[in-house]
């Protein structure tokens, strides 16, 4: 990308969202693909899940760390809309982390399932809040910070 130009970060932002939403998708396909027994590290299911894991932690910790406080800076109003993004940010690390930890235990498909059915119901409500609440004042945001650094590294 270009980073040059002023950058649309409410387009960036759903693109994030679109790359993670496929992420999951991929997780859920190597857990239904999976043959069950000791964890293998080059496996498709440690690739996926750990991957999809690493990446939506990665897109909260930048959103944290560059994105939020920008916004907020810019647009103060949406301080309590931020604040439960934030909330939402920290209640889905402790489940990345669970599912993390299940995968490394080799635990079986049922069990990894229901992990993360947890994460993707928790994940597209988050989504949807965020974009109705943000997209559009972050249409307006002026930052010459890398989609990297405010969005992660997707």
């Amino acid at each position: 990308m270009d980073e040059t130009r002023i950058i649309a970060w409410d387009r960036e932002l759903r693109a994030a969202h679109a790359k993670l939403r496929a992420a999951l998708e991929l997780a859920r396909e190597s857990i239904e693909a999976e043959t069950y027994g000791p964890p293998d590290t080059g496996s498709d299911l440690m690739l996926f899940c750990i991957g999809f894991c690493s990446a939506l932690d990665g897109h909260h910790r930048s959103e944290d760390a560059a994105l939020f406080p920008q916004l907020r800076a810019q647009r103060p109003e949406l301080g309590d809309a931020i604040d439960k993004l934030m909330q939402d940010h920290s209640m889905l690390s402790h489940l990345l982390a669970s599912l993390r930890a299940a995968v490394e235990a080799g635990d079986d498909r049922d069990s990894l399932s229901r992990h993360l059915d947890g994460i993707s119901a928790i994940m597209e409500s988050h989504f949807a809040y965020e974009e109705r609440e943000i997209l559009a004042p972050l249409a307006a945001l002026r930052s010459d910070t890398s989609t990297t650094a405010m969005l992660g590294p997707l």
